[in-house]
C-alpha cells in the first residue's frame, strides 16, 4: 500500500498536515496532498483540523526515536489526528511500547496497514478523542457500529488476535532459543576437535603423498612395459587378426597387406640372420594359411594403383574389398556449441513435453542412460534436473526408481555422482506422487522442487482460456515461473529478469509527477525502472524499489508513457507482457482496426524490445526487417 492510500481517506476536515519527523525522511514527495491542504514542519500542538506525521523505527538517524513519538502524542488535542510510520517489519512491530502512551493520551488507532516501501513498512492512523469511534476497514471506510457494539467488537477482536499472535511469538522464541543452544553446544566441541582433526589431516596428507609417489613410480614402470608391448610384432599381428575377425567384409581384404607390411618393416628395421628370417617367414606363412582357411573364397580384387599412370594387380588369392554398408548400430554423437552463457543450462532426465517447454527459456541437454555422464562432462550444466514423471512414464528412463530396472538405478546414481564431482547441484523435480518411484528417495538430492511442470502461454488458447487465465498462468503457473523456482534453489540467474520493463516518461509538473507515481505503483506487473529527463520529485518510486534514473533504458522491454494524460489500467503492463510471452513478438501494440491477439505488419507500439528500440529503425520498417509485431487491443480475446 502507498502512503497516500493510507492517508487520504482520513483527510476529511483537515486543512493542515504537520511533518514532525526528526529523522532523515523527506515525506513531501510521498504525500501528494490536495491543493486545499497545507504542509508545515516543526513542533506545534495538533488541533481539530490538523494531522501530524511522526515516524519510529530501528534506525534513529532515519526514522527518529521512541521519545520523539511520545512527545508528539503529548501535543495532540481533542479532534487532532496523527499518522505513525514504522520502520519495523510487521512481525517485529513494537506496538506494545506505544500502547500505554496511546491510552494515556486518549488516542485511538483507527486503521493500520503495511506500506510497500524499502524503509517504511507499516503505518497507523490515530485520533485524539473523548469517546470511542468506530474503526475503519481495509479500504478506509468506517465500520457501521456505535456505542457498546463498537467496544464489544474491538474487545473480541483484540482477544482473538492476541491468542493467535501469542502462539506465533512463543513458537518463534522457542525456535530462536533452540538455535542459540545448538550453536552454543557446537562451538566448544568444534574448537576442541579442531586440533585433533588438523593433526589427522596432516597424517593423511603425508600418507597420501607417499602413496602418490609409489603410484607414480609404478605408473612409470607400467608405461615402459606398455611401450614395449605396443612396439612388439606379436601385439600388432594380434590386433590385425582381431580387427579382421570383427569385421570380415571390411578388414579381411586388408589383412594380408598389413601382415606383409609388418614382415617387411621388421626386415628393414634390423638385420636378422638367415635362419631367423626364414623361421619368421615360415611362421607368417603358416599364420596366413590358417586365417585363409577360415575365409570363404571370394572374387578377385581389381588392380591396385601403384603409381601415377601404372597399375599393380592384387596379390593372388586375396579376397577383394566389397564396398557394402556396415550393418552395425552406432551411437549418435552430440554436438555442443561453445557460446557465451546468457541462459540457464540444464542437464535433465525430462519428459519430451517438459524438455520442449523449458527449451524456450533455457539450454536443455537431455541425459540418456548411455551418454548421461558425457552430457554432464561436456555441457557443464548449472544443475542436473531429474523429473519424477520421466522415471514413471514412457521413455528411456522408464521404471527408474521402481526397483524393476536396477541397471537404470545404477546409471542414475552414477549420473548424480558425476554431477557432484563437477560441483553442480542435483535437483529432483517432484511433479507426481513419490510412491510411484520410491527408489528415488534413497538418492541424495541437493534440492527438491515440488510443483507441476507448468504451462507455456503459447500452448493456451486466448479465446478459450480468457484474459484472467492468461494472467494467472503468467504470474503463477508458467514454465518460466517454474524455472525461476529452480534458479532460486541452485543459485542460478533468475529467468524472470527477462520480464523486466522500463517506463519512459517526462513529467513536467507536480501533477505529472503524482500521476506517473500513481500509475507506476498501481501496476500489477510493476516496472523495474523509470527513465525520465529529471528524477526530481520521484523519491516515492525509488522508495518503493523502482529504479529512477536518466539515460538509456537497461530493462529488456520498454514502454512509452510520455503522454501522462492517457488513462492506463493497473493491468496494462501485465496484459502486454502476457501477449508478448504468448506470441514471442518483438513489439506489442494496437492497430486502428482494433486487431487482437494476431500478428500484424504495422502497429502503434506499446511494449518494445529494448534492442529493437535502440536500433533506431522507424516502427513502420520493423516488419520489413523481419521483426514480429503482435496486436493487442486491451479487450477480452474473442
Amino acid at each position: 500500500m502507498r502512503l497516500t492510500d493510507l492517508l487520504h481517506p482520513h483527510l476529511d476536515g483537515v486543512t493542515t498536515v504537520v511533518d514532525a519527523t526528526d529523522g532523515g525522511l523527506d515525506l513531501e514527495p510521498y504525500l501528494h496532498l490536495p491543493g486545499d491542504v497545507a504542509l508545515h514542519q516543526g513542533e506545534r500542538d495538533i488541533g481539530e483540523s490538523e494531522l501530524v506525521i511522526v515516524s519510529f523505527g530501528p534506525d534513529p538517524a532515519l526514522h527518529g526515536t521512541e521519545t520523539d513519538c511520545l512527545a508528539v502524542l503529548q501535543r495532540m488535542r481533542p479532534g487532532g489526528r496523527g499518522l505513525i510510520l514504522f520502520g519495523h517489519h510487521g512481525p517485529e512491530l513494537p506496538y506494545h511500547r506505544l500502547l500505554d502512551a496511546l491510552v494515556a493520551h486518549r488516542c485511538q488507532v483507527l486503521r493500520a496497514a503495511p506500506l510497500d516501501y524499502v524503509h517504511l513498512h507499516a503505518g497507523a492512523v490515530i485520533v485524539r478523542t473523548d469517546e470511542l469511534r468506530p474503526p475503519h476497514d481495509w479500504f478506509g471506510r468506517p465500520v457501521p457500529a456505535e456505542g457498546f457494539a463498537t467496544a464489544l467488537r474491538i474487545a473480541d477482536e483484540y482477544v482473538l488476535a492476541d491468542l493467535v499472535a501469542r502462539s506465533l511469538r512463543a513458537r518463534v522464541l522457542d525456535l530462536e532459543r533452540d538455535a542459540e543452544e545448538a550453536e552454543r553446544v557446537r562451538g566448544p566441541v568444534h574448537e576442541e576437535g579442531l586440533a585433533e582433526r588438523l593433526a589427522a589431516a596432516v597424517r593423511d596428507k603425508d600418507q597420501l603423498a607417499a602413496a602418490l609417489h609409489r603410484a607414480r613410480d609404478r605408473v612409470g614402470l607400467l608405461e615402459a612395459r606398455v611401450a614395449m608391448l605396443e612396439g612388439s610384432t606379436s601385439l600388432r599381428v594380434g590386433r590385425a587378426l582381431v580387427s579382421a575377425a570383427r569385421s570380415p567384409r571390411q578388414e579381411a581384404p586388408r589383412l594380408p597387406r598389413e601382415l606383409y607390411g609388418l614382415w617387411r618393416g621388421r626386415v628393414k628395421s634390423r638385420s636378422l640372420s638367415a635362419s631367423s628370417r626364414a623361421e619368421r617367414e615360415a611362421g607368417l606363412r603358416e599364420l596366413y594359411g590358417r586365417w585363409r582357411g577360415r575365409l570363404k573364397p571370394g572374387p578377385v580384387a581389381p588392380p591396385v594403383t601403384a603409381a601415377r599412370g601404372t597399375t599393380r594387380p592384387a596379390p593372388a588369392g586375396l579376397p577383394a574389398h566389397v564396398a557394402t554398408p556396415d550393418g552395425r548400430m552406432h551411437l549418435a554423437h552430440r554436438a555442443f556449441a561453445s557460446t557465451p552463457r546468457d541462459r540457464m543450462v540444464i542437464a535433465g532426465v525430462l519428459t519430451d513435453t517438459t524438455a520442449a517447454d523449458l527449451a524456450a527459456d533455457a539450454v536443455v541437454n537431455r541425459a540418456l542412460p548411455h551418454d548421461g555422464r558425457l552430457i554432464v562432462q561436456r555441457s557443464d550444466p548449472d544443475a542436473l534436473v531429474v523429473q519424477l514423471s520421466a522415471c514413471t512414464g514412457d521413455g528411456p528412463w522408464s521404471l527408474t526408481g521402481t526397483g524393476l530396472a536396477p541397471d537404470l538405478d545404477r546409471k542414475l546414481a552414477e549420473l548424480l555422482t558425476e554431477t557432484r564431482a563437477a560441483g553442480r547441484a542435483c535437483v529432483l523435480w517432484r511433479d507426481g506422487p513419490l510412491s510411484a518411484a520410491p527408489g528415488l528417495t534413497r538418492l541424495a538430492w541437493d534440492a527438491v522442487l515440488d510443483a507441476d511442470a507448468g504451462v507455456r502461454l503459447a500452448s493456451l488458447d486466448p479465446a478459450a482460456a480468457g484474459r484472467q487465465r492468461l494472467r494467472e498462468a503468467f504470474r503463477v503457473d508458467s514454465t518460466r515461473v517454474r524455472l525461476s523456482q529452480l534458479a532460486r534453489r541452485i543459485g542460478a540467474p533468475d529467468p524472470l529478469d527477462r520480464r523486466q520493463v522500463c517506463v519512459l516518461a517526462d513529467p513536467r509538473d507536480r501533477a505529472g509527477i503524482a500521476r506517473l507515481t500513481e500509475q507506476v505503483l498501481s501496476q500489477r506487473h510493476r516496472p523495474a525502472e523509470v527513465v525520465v529527463p529529471d528524477p526530481t520529485g520521484l523519491d516515492e518510486l525509488a522508495a518503493a524499489g523502482v529504479a529512477v534514473r536518466t539515460g538509456a533504458p537497461l530493462a529488456p522491454w520498454v514502454a512509452d508513457w510520455t503522454d501522462l494524460t492517457e488513462d492506463r489500467p493497473d493491468t496494462l503492463l501485465l496484459d502486454l507482457m502476457c501477449a508478448q510471452e504468448y506470441s514471442g513478438a518483438d513489439a506489442v501494440g494496437s492497430t486502428p482496426a482494433a486487431d487482437d491477439y494476431t500478428f500484424v505488419p504495422e502497429l502503434r507500439p506499446l511494449l518494445v524490445r529494448r534492442s529493437l528500440l535502440t536500433s533506431g529503425a522507424p516502427p513502420e520498417a520493423w516488419a520489413r526487417q523481419g521483426h514480429r509485431l503482435f496486436a493487442w487491443c486491451g479487450k477480452e480475446p474473442t
